[in-house]
């Protein structure tokens, strides 16, 4: 579980798996997959405070799964009052029925506290899983936790659902989705970087947190992940990298913590006015 308040200021990720840690060392402590498989099984919480972004500031707590949400010693009305985004984790690689049950009681305790969360749930470690078995196991997933809701009459409880893996961008690309719908100033960054690409030839554009590799926005046009893959592996200073199919990926440091991250093509870049 990952927990993250509504304050735009400090973003709190509460973290729990029922089995193992997830990928939470991968994107905020630059650890490397391998890495992660030597970390210890959570049983307890562990607070670690990480100033990682000049837009969003993570507290991140590693969070036991067997916590009981409704044991009147766990203080539920104050961990979900100020949350504004809560993830569970789903292992995709074994059996997922215990995860879905604790999922439903999860989401209806923090949706009574406080029904202004966002839920969000990991599809977790699908990189063991053809491209098929990861479309047949997010609608599963998807299908068998709205059934649950809506058995409860809690159809107004809404799910968003993410493929990820800490072996490829996917982990990255679903925290960033998740913060942005944090981020008060997301459409105003979103103008801004459409207004950019339409007067300057450029193709598309991030904002990423340096740190992190989230990206805290972009412009209108879908992403892909080959591009953002690109996109988020420059050393965040100045960078341009010519690529062998005409194409210019161009990294410019806006503050410490953040980054405009272009693709564009090369006939573009030369102009003097970008």
């Amino acid at each position: 579980l990952m927990f993250l308040p509504a304050s735009a200021d400090v973003c709190q990720l509460l973290l729990a798996s029922l089995k193992e840690p997830i990928g939470g060392g991968v994107v905020f402590h630059k650890m490397s997959p391998n890495e992660t498989l030597f970390l210890e099984s959570t049983n307890k919480i562990y607070k670690d405070d990480i100033s990682s972004s000049s837009f969003v500031s993570f507290q991140i707590w590693d969070f036991p799964g067997q916590v009981d949400f409704f044991d009147p010693t766990f203080d539920s009305e104050m961990i979900f009052k100020g949350t504004g985004a809560l993830i569970f984790v789903i292992d995709a690689q074994d059996d997922y029925m215990e995860a879905l049950g604790r999922l439903h009681l999860t989401v209806s305790r923090a949706y009574k506290v406080n029904p202004d969360i966002n839920f969000e749930v990991f599809i977790h470690k699908v990189d063991g899983l053809s491209d098929d078995h990861k479309i047949e196991t997010q609608r599963d997933v998807h299908q068998r936790a709205n059934d649950d809701l809506a058995d409860a009459s809690l159809d107004k409880l809404h799910l968003s659902f993410y493929l990820t893996s800490i072996y490829d961008h996917s982990i990255f690309e679903a925290f960033s989705k998740v913060v942005q719908k944090l981020i008060p100033q997301l459409p105003t960054l979103e103008n801004l970087l459409n207004i950019f690409i339409s007067h300057s030839g450029i193709e598309k554009a991030f904002l990423f947190d340096v740190v992190s590799k989230i990206y805290i926005a972009t412009d209108s046009s879908p992403v892909d992940m080959q591009s953002y893959e690109l996109c988020s592996e420059p050393d965040p200073s100045l960078a341009i990298i010519k690529l062998n199919n005409s194409t210019v990926l161009y990294l410019k440091e806006v503050t410490r913590f953040l980054a405009l991250v272009c693709i564009l093509r090369e006939e573009s870049f030369e102009r003097k006015g970008l």
